[in-house]
């Protein structure tokens, strides 16, 4: 049996925060207590001056399997999500080939059964991600997929958005969408304003996303189904998605460590590394996001993990592909921006990365309870460290290089058994 001993327990999910031990036995956690005793046979993991928490799960990132291996795979993107504290994570379907038939599926499916987190797929809303022609969501919910996207091509025809949510519904699955217009767009991955100017760069404006969140979110209010708009960054985005909230519609809001820790100033200093879509905006749209955060208008906090070669990315900011990596520094980037700076609680910050996203999905994760699954992250909330130019990811594609970040991950334990460090 495994003992950690005199953690701060923080489980967002029941509201509780307490100083204590937790039991676990093959891979469930057999008890949570003030102590626990502690016998001959036992290991025990100290965890003083440690939060433990349910493990990270993050909805949104690309492992670039199959196709893109040289970016990243399964296994690393696996690993690299264990080290920044993350059980359980969704991939994205754009793969080569696009994740829309059983056999792409089911490829993933059986090659993420053999990392030692929990990797799950979402499968293509649309055949090839043309826009037009729904896959076949019953066969690729069967072959193990858990939701659908078409993330980083948007889908321009409003009836065949209206037809996937009113599928998805039917079938009682988040469907997340990828909100720019890309006839609104001169270039993708700046933000239109002073610095894209600055660069005569052209740049993608705020429009170009929220005009499309205002069409989704009142479709999502007319299916009923459970639509989730992907990495917000504007203030207007916010807005759709909290009056929609508000009247009920099953919208959730999805943000970035990116785009509420960053502004498009980063884009001088950092070149191409912060090239992003949908980019990183200004102080006023951060500050609204991290308002849509306070308010639970933006709900969930994901990655969007977007691993790219360091070739790739060292082209002119025009020629080289936007996203970013953030397994790693995801939690770190949470602490220093939202919970050091007064606006959220570690627990309320947990809760958008552990629970909510659970919940989402309906897994059976993002918790810590007696017979539930012991997959934890053991963290030091207060440790400062130095983001370096070496990443357990493929790909070293980050625009927090260099910067001294709170918060470290020490421990990641998943199913009971211990995956960071390895």
């Amino acid at each position: 049996m495994l003992i950690i001993k005199k953690g701060r327990i923080v489980d967002p999910a029941s509201g509780l925060d307490m100083t204590g031990d937790i039991a676990v036995n093959q891979g469930k956690i057999e008890k949570i207590a003030e102590n626990i005793p502690v016998s001959r046979d036992d290991t025990v993991m100290d965890a003083s001056g440690l939060v433990v928490a349910p493990g990270l799960i993050d909805t949104h990132v690309h492992f670039r399997d199959p196709g893109f291996t040289y970016k990243e795979d399964i296994f690393t993107g696996a690993k690299a999500a264990a080290a920044g504290g993350f059980t359980t994570v969704v991939c994205m379907a754009n793969t080569k080939p696009v994740a829309d038939n059983e056999k792409t599926i089911s490829y993933i499916t059986e090659k993420a059964s053999k990392t030692a987190i929990h990797v799950l797929t979402a499968a293509a809303i649309t055949k090839e991600f043309d826009g037009k022609n729904l896959t076949d969501f019953k066969k690729l919910l069967e072959c193990g997929a858990v939701g659908f996207t078409d993330d980083g091509i948007p889908i321009k025809d409003e009836s065949t958005v209206e037809a996937a949510m009113k599928m998805a519904a039917e079938l009682d699955v988040p469907v997340s969408l990828h909100e720019e217009d890309p006839d609104m767009i001169d270039r993708p991955g700046v933000n239109k304003g002073i610095v894209s100017e600055r660069l005569n760069y052209g740049g993608a404006p705020a429009a170009s996303e929220y005009t499309m969140v205002e069409r989704d979110c009142e479709l999502a209010y007319k299916t009923r189904a459970k639509v989730v708009i992907q990495h917000i960054s504007a203030a207007q985005s916010v807005e759709a998605v909290r009056r929609y909230w508000k009247k009920g519609a099953k919208v959730h809001g999805e943000v970035t460590p990116q785009h509420f820790s960053l502004t498009e100033e980063i884009v001088l200093e950092k070149g191409s590394l912060a090239r992003v879509n949908p980019p990183i905006r200004t102080e006023a749209d951060r500050q609204a996001l991290i308002k849509g955060l306070q308010d639970g208008a933006l709900d969930i906090i994901s990655t969007d993990h977007a691993p790219h070669s360091r070739e790739e990315k060292q082209r002119d900011i025009k020629d080289a592909p936007s996203g970013m990596i953030g397994l790693e520094t995801a939690l770190a980037l949470g602490i220093t921006n939202l919970v050091k700076k007064g606006y959220l609680t570690l627990p309320e910050l947990l809760e958008k990365m552990t629970i909510n996203p659970a919940r989402l999905y309906e897994l059976p994760a993002g918790y810590l309870a007696e017979g539930g699954p012991a997959d934890m992250v053991l963290f030091d909330e207060d440790e400062k460290w130095t983001v370096e130019d070496k990443f357990f990811s493929k790909s070293n594609n980050s625009p927090f290089i260099g910067m001294e970040l709170t918060g470290r991950v020490k421990y990641t334990i998943c199913g009971g058994r211990i995956v960071y460090p390895q």
